[in-house]
């Protein structure tokens, strides 16, 4: 049929769905291992000691309105 064939066409598939196969085996283990994560039930308990605040300062005074001079 085909004349000059080097016979490559066999292993070329052969390895391209070596590398398909691989893939989704990569594929299943990382989702099953997200999965597997939420159900380990850890429990951590955070208690931090925060140093108080300084003090504020004292706001500046407003000045009094002007009394308004009636015309």
């Amino acid at each position: 049929m085909a004349q000059g064939s080097n016979g490559t066409g066999p292993w070329l598939a052969f390895l391209v769905g070596g590398l398909i196969v691989a893939v989704a085996v990569i594929s299943y283990f990382a989702y099953a291992g997200r999965q597997a994560g939420a159900d380990l039930g850890q429990n951590v308990d955070v208690n931090l000691t925060l140093p108080k605040p300084p003090p504020m300062p004292d706001a500046p005074r407003l000045p009094d309105a002007p009394i308004p001079v009636p015309k």
